[in-house]
């Protein structure tokens, strides 16, 4: 026993090794804030100071050292895997002197600097270090969105995988039994809700189990999930679900792949019948669990009771607050009945065979209930000759226990009573064989779960003995596999009919870019077994990955970056450089890197530069860092403009996508914050090595030849540098059309770019099946903010030789095709299931293809005229001296690439609202106002429009 005196008075532990007959003090040089208990060994102890420092004991106490300063509350844990390795092993977060956080891990009785190890390189997010079971969970905040990141058995960290639009604004990991991790995010659309995600044994690729479950925050501001994991049988959950706000109670027993109602029971208390038709009414749960050991929550199980669960809900359409009873299942939640009307907490003695029932009240009480047949009956007992004020009740540890004790007052005034309850004495005998009887269990008659029947083995209701020790399961037999046994893999969604199908951001043949020719990847065939599920042969073959062999591939992709992500680094110090590869042969490969100040070096492939490039840069400058990787089926480059010294938060090049020749184009980059101070631009076009150095945040530019070209800008503010890269496609004539979508797809645009980039590839392969228009002359991008809208480019697309170019004619044809099939509607794609997005063109221009050639078409001649008439009201506006307000013509065409001037979930991003007819001359997007000015001024304006 281990007591703790009051730190007010002195900072001392009083430990006794007899049961409490005698004590010894010890005194302490530091006080205690909390204490973890080792799991398995009982002398061992992590004590926790006020003032942010961690201790360690293997003596019980009775002595301490150091391990650590400037520990994180709460984040620090023993080494506890199921494979008992490194059982010492003490894991936790530190601050480190500049304030950031970082995870160290040490041996409790040697945690010198030379021995502590740092699992993840670099920093944290403060408070994110999570270890549990065989995972370890950090963050890291990047780009103003966290990233989560999992160690699996303790290797290395991967980036856990969530489906990509999901974007998460919080997480908490629910559970990691059964080597699989269950885990709620909340969403960049979701407020009070989170969605509950399923991983792989990894705990790297996470698939959708079940949306908009409730959230609440508890007494100390921390998120609770209303997800209960019943104890004693693995894969059954219970969840609350928010419906058209109304919160209903789901069960699942295969980990969250199917989910039902709760059937409310047949009668109530009194043994009226109850009236509740699925779905419009069923049995509602609150789904509490109490962090305090004394007091219970709302919902009770055992892994010693595996078929009852005790809980306080009520029966309707929906989780109130009002109207609780408390319900109880014996059969595994099949089936339900009402124990009491109003709440109680609920101990579990003998395995379940005695619930030990006591009144919620702030009266103080002196009976409570007992059941010997798992809650069907009860009998009242007095457990004290003077009422008391209850404060907690606890169960004594051990599988064999029949005692429990009360801690409560008998007045307001005395000092705490604890009251010791033995039940012994009601039995007279340990239960015999013939005591017990099998129990299947099943999930409304289906006796496979999770790929198994298992039979248990319960003391019958009408044996009143002692039960003793716990066996298990009786009987276990693996069943056939069925589509049932099968969730989908990352990356693909369930169907109406049942199937598994790539969505729409997903493509299949991802899989195999991290593989080497020679070696084999597995092939999903869209589907995975649920983790822990037991079932044999049926389907199994055919809905399981197949090894494939890897394909050989040329070098694509190539990027490569900072390990931080910036484009800056101090003189004098490491910066680690990160070559990534979308797709190669990464073992026959080599790698040459020059870091622009005369050194550079090669790697003869790419699984040596793992761990990174660390260079050191003597000089303060602007380096041009190039890669180069070649195999033997072809090569890849890439370049990183790396400043040598300077933060700033967002920018974002604003350029068209596509011009015409010969014309200039007007590069602006658009910063937030707005407002930095001085500032410098350096613009790269193309392949130049030379970059144009300006003051001013706008560039023209003008494309003597047709081809796509890039431009770079990078922002210097202070220390901070940021860039954006836009690529923009040169022509010498194009068609354009604005087009709309049904208002549904708002409800689905997270505003950032990569969904935009996604939704235009999803429009422009819908666009090429209905019209047989080959992609090369279809070009797509969707516009930033709400509501949802695109542009459409026809381009006069040629081959490699030069020669069968589309004429201005060709483009018509094409353009006029496009109109008819949105026009007809034939235009639409399928953003997930059941949700139809169909796309249109846009009402608001009055010619809603502009021709930009020269030639004399009819819509010139529209054109013309409308000019004509707008010069007539200017000069009649202007006879009678009446201001004319500005005239706004906007035209958005922004290629957004990584970065953008808006916040990731943000739908502030506003377009104007366009009411006339939109002017695109050759290469120039007009955003100007029309200020009052004499006639021939105006005229001569318009014309030239």
């Amino acid at each position: 026993i281990m007591l703790l005196t009051d730190p007010e008075i002195e900072s001392s532990l009083l430990i006794s090794s007899d049961e409490g007959a005698t004590y010894q003090k010890y005194r302490l040089n530091f006080y205690i804030q909390s204490l973890l208990f080792h799991p398995k060994q009982e002398d061992w102890i992590l004590a926790y100071s006020q003032d942010q420092k961690l201790y360690s004991s293997a003596e019980f106490g009775r002595r301490w050292q150091l391990l650590q300063e400037g520990v994180v509350p709460n984040r620090f844990y023993w080494s506890v895997m199921r494979s008992n390795r490194e059982p010492d092993l003490v894991h936790l977060e530190a601050r480190t002197m500049d304030g950031h956080s970082q995870y160290l891990t040490c041996r409790m009785q040697n945690c010198t600097e030379g021995n502590r190890n740092k699992p993840f390189p670099g920093y944290i997010d403060p408070d994110s270090l999570i270890v549990q079971d065989d995972y370890v969970f950090v963050q890291l905040t990047s780009g103003g969105r966290p990233h989560y990141y999992v160690s699996y058995r303790r290797n290395a960290f991967a980036q856990m995988k969530l489906p990509k639009y999901a974007l998460p604004k919080d997480m908490h990991v629910i559970s990691t039994d059964e080597n699989q991790v269950f885990a709620a995010v909340q969403e960049w659309n979701q407020n009070d809700t989170y969605n509950l995600y399923i991983s792989d044994t990894r705990g790297v690729y996470f698939t959708l189990a079940l949306e908009n479950v409730q959230s609440s925050r508890g007494p100390e501001g921390n998120v609770m999930i209303d997800l209960y994991e019943v104890a004693g049988i693995k894969g059954m959950f219970l969840a609350n679900k928010k419906i058209d706000n109304q919160v209903k109670t789901f069960i699942t027993y295969n980990k969250g792949r199917d989910w039902r109602l709760l059937q409310a029971p047949d009668t109530d208390l009194r043994g009226d019948p109850v009236h509740c038709l699925l779905p419009y009414c069923s049995l509602h749960l609150h789904l509490k669990v109490s962090d305090n050991p004394y007091t219970s929550g709302n919902i009770a199980s055992r892994d010693t009771a595996p078929s009852i669960i005790v809980a306080s809900g009520n029966i309707g359409s929906e989780l109130s607050d009002n109207d609780i009873s408390m319900f109880v299942s014996s059969d595994a939640g099949n089936t339900w009945r009402q124990i009491f009307e109003e709440e109680h907490s609920v101990l579990y003695l003998d395995q379940g065979g005695v619930l030990v029932a006591m009144k919620h009240t702030s009266l103080p009480i002196r009976h409570l209930w007992l059941s010997f047949d798992e809650g069907r009956s009860w009998s009242k007992y007095s457990f004290t000759s003077i009422p008391l004020f209850v404060d907690g009740v606890l169960g004594e540890p051990g599988e064999e226990t029949l005692i429990m004790t009360v801690f409560g007052h008998f007045s307001h005034r005395s000092e705490w009573q604890l009251v010791k309850v033995d039940y012994k004495s009601i039995f007279d005998r340990r239960c015999a064989e013939e005591d017990y009887r099998p129990w299947q269990l099943h999930s409304q008659g289906e006796a496979c779960i999770m790929g198994a029947k298992r039979i248990y083995k319960k003391r019958k209701s009408e044996k009143k003995c002692m039960q003793g020790k716990y066996a298990g399961a009786m009987a276990s037999e693996p069943c056939v596999c069925t589509e049932a046994d099968f969730d989908c893999d990352y990356g693909y969604e369930r169907h109406s009919n049942g199937q598994c199908l790539p969505a729409f951001w997903f493509n299949p043949s991802s899989l195999s870019k991290d593989c080497s020719l020679g070696q084999s990847y597995l092939n999903s065939t869209g589907y995975r077994k649920v983790v822990s599920n037991n079932c044999t042969d049926g389907v199994r073959e055919q809905y399981t990955a197949k090894p494939q062999q890897c394909p050989g591939k040329a070098p694509r992709g190539l990027r490569i970056i900072t390990s931080d992500g910036k484009l800056t680094a101090e003189q004098g110090h490491n910066v680690t450089l990160m070559v990534q590869l979308e797709e190669g042969d990464l073992q026959r490969t080599l790698i040459q890197v020059d870091f622009g100040d005369g050194i550079a070096v090669s790697y003869v492939n790419l699984s040596s530069t793992e761990d990174g490039i660390k260079h050191v840069y003597q000089n303060v400058g602007i380096f041009r860092v190039t890669v180069q990787v070649d195999n033997s089926l072809g090569s890849d480059s890439a370049v990183l403009y790396l400043h040598v010294t300077c933060p700033l938060e967002h920018v974002h090049l604003s350029l068209p996508f596509v011009t015409t020749k010969n014309k200039e184009v007007n590069a602006t980059a658009v910063l937030w914050p707005s407002q930095v101070g001085t500032l410098t631009y350096v613009w790269w076009h193309g392949n130049n090595t030379e970059p144009l150095i300006t003051l001013e945040g706008s560039k023209s530019f003008k494309f003597t030849s047709e081809g796509m070209n890039t431009i770079t800008v990078q922002v210097s503010a202070g220390s901070a540098i940021l860039q954006d890269t836009k690529t923009i496609a040169v022509y010498e004539e194009f068609q354009s059309l604005r087009l709309s979508f049904s208002p549904n797809l708002d409800d689905y645009n997270p505003d950032i770019p990569e969904w935009r980039r996604d939704i235009s590839r999803v429009i422009k392969r819908a666009l090429v099946e209905a019209t047989g228009v080959s992609s090369q002359h279809i070009l797509v991008a969707v516009l930033p903010g709400l509501p949802t809208a695109a542009e459409l480019f026809v381009l006069p697309y040629q081959d490699a030789t030069g020669e069968n170019k589309r004429s201005s004619e060709d483009l018509e044809q094409i353009s006029e095709l496009m109109i008819h099939k949105l026009n007809q509607n034939s235009i639409h794609f399928e953003l997930k299931p059941g949700i139809r997005v169909l796309v249109h063109a846009a009402h608001l221009t009055a010619a809603p293809l502009v021709d930009l050639t020269p030639s004399h078409s009819g819509s010139a001649m529209l054109m013309l005229l409308s000019v004509v008439f707008v010069g007539l009201a200017v000069f009649v506006i202007y006879k009678f001296k009446r201001k004319i307000p500005g005239l706004n013509v906007y035209a958005q065409m922004q290629n957004e690439k990584e970065q953008e001037l808006i916040s990731p979930v943000s739908h502030s991003e506003n377009r104007p609202n366009i009411t006339q007819a939109e002017l695109r001359s050759p290469g120039q997007f007009i955003d100007e106002k029309l200020d009052p000015q004499p006639i021939g001024t105006s005229l001569s304006r318009l014309q030239s429009l």
